[in-house]
């Protein structure tokens, strides 16, 4: 039985029943339902077993799954198993989408469809990033879930697109699709969709594992950062039709990345690559750094791709170089300029920013009315990205007067214009000046 109706009653293996109301969608393996359980909603996918290499293992997995637990709050977890119908089938149920996150291609697409109920006529909703800060804070959270996962040593083994849910205003991310996660070193049967997966399952030559998961993943961070494909550029257009030959020559044996250094045969083409040409522009060289290291050493040798840890330290460096310029640019410091070593100027409008640095960063965080740092920033132990710790605030009482607010639970403590050091408790604010000390406890900031 591979499909169920309204209204139909399905048993869980620890008691109690399910109930049937609506359909959420389809996939490869099965449909997705909208059920009630316990006076609560949530999401039934349901198996169509034929398409399962080895149900029972399969079956079996998701219960060790579920006993396990998820890595984080960041996965739409299987929750509860069903009874098996006679002729085998199963389903598990996991919690909803709350309705603020959207899905991944739907962000790539820049919209989703909206049917109206009453006239069944769909409408395009645009689906963007609310700020810059948002989609980097995204690419973090995503990055942070799978090094969670790994830690746990287990793998996804089908990193795509479909993978995601995100909110586009704060960044909060959704890993749902979780039913092929399993223990580094087992598969299931499934191999990946084309595009994302590793060139060596591509070839043939391996299964899925962490490994392939690392390079999935930056094919991910790649198309939301990039909105393109990695390897998709001149030699790959030629092929007007995309055979299962010429993926194997392009997504495999002959994958070549789009800015390889050495290579550029493959490069971006004008009219069809615009995205990919436009941002590679405007990124720091530090990002792009990555993703070249990514799809050229990684292309070929799975022990050089850039892990996890690597990939969130940079995106934090990331999100904190982010300018807000009062007249409306924002961008990375990597499109302003330098006026000197510690201040970068607009290029538009000639405003100049300082910087505060870090003594455990390599980085300077420069200073706007609402810029922020977080945790991970000031105590080199925290793995905390989330949390902000200080922000640059003006004075309600003396307009144009700027301090950095304590938002942390800690007391720092500042060294101020007389000489003299000062608490600065958790709420309250020190102004900023020309060589402003702020001692955090193991970090130490300057501006």
């Amino acid at each position: 039985m591979t499909e169920l109706q309204i209204g139909q009653e399905v048993e869980l293996e620890y008691g109690g029943k399910a109930v049937v109301s609506g359909v959420i969608g389809s996939g490869g393996q099965g449909t997705v339902y909208l059920v009630d359980y316990n006076g609560m909603s949530w999401a039934l996918k349901w198996y169509d077993i034929k398409k399962i290499k080895d149900p029972k293992a399969f079956k079996n997995n998701i219960k060790q799954n579920i006993t396990d637990g998820a890595p984080s709050n960041k996965f739409l977890w299987p929750r509860y198993l069903t009874k098996e119908t006679e002729d085998g089938t199963f389903g598990y149920l996991m919690e909803l989408k709350p309705e603020s996150f959207d899905s991944f291609v739907d962000i790539l697409n820049t919209y989703k469809l909206k049917v109206d109920p009453l006239t069944g006529r769909a409408t395009k909703a645009p689906v963007r990033f609310t700020n810059l800060s948002a989609m980097v804070t995204a690419v973090i959270n995503i990055v942070n879930a799978f090094r969670q996962l790994h830690r746990a040593g287990k793998s996804y083994q089908d990193l795509n697109d479909g993978g995601f849910f995100i909110n586009v205003d704060t960044g909060a991310v959704l890993v749902c699709d979780c039913d092929n996660i399993a223990p580094d070193g087992s598969n299931f049967g499934i191999g990946g969709k084309p595009g994302y997966m590793a060139p060596e399952i591509v070839r043939g030559i391996a299964k899925p594992d962490v490994q392939t998961d690392k390079y999935s993943l930056a094919v991910v961070l790649f198309k939301l950062l990039f909105r393109g494909d990695p390897m998709e550029g001149k030699k790959v257009i030629k092929d007007v039709c995309l055979t299962e030959a010429s993926e194997l020559k392009h997504y495999g044996s002959d994958a070549l990345f789009v800015y390889d250094p050495n290579d550029d045969s493959n490069r971006p083409v004008r009219g069809i690559h615009d995205n990919v040409i436009k941002f590679w522009k405007i990124y720091p060289d530090y990002i792009k750094d990555a993703f070249v290291k990514s799809f050229t050493e990684g292309l070929h040798d799975p022990n050089k791709r850039v892990i996890e840890n690597e990939w969130q330290k940079l995106f934090i460096r990331l999100r904190s170089e982010i300018i807000s310029c009062p007249c409306g640019r924002t961008n990375f410091t990597s499109m302003f300029e330098m006026q000197d070593d510690v201040t970068y100027r607009c290029p538009k409008c000639g405003t100049t920013f300082a910087t505060l640095g870090f003594s455990n960063l390599e980085y300077r965080l420069p200073l706007y009315i609402g810029s922020k740092f977080y945790e991970c920033e000031i105590d080199p132990n925290s793995d905390d990205f989330l949390s902000v710790a200080g922000e640059l605030v003006e004075n309600k009482l003396k307009p144009g007067v700027l301090g950095i607010k304590n938002i942390s639970e800690k007391t720092w403590r500042a060294k101020m214009p007389d000489g003299m050091h000062y608490n600065v408790e958790p709420g309250k604010g020190c102004p900023i000046w020309k060589g402003l000390e702020i001692d955090f406890g193991s970090v130490v900031a300057t501006i």
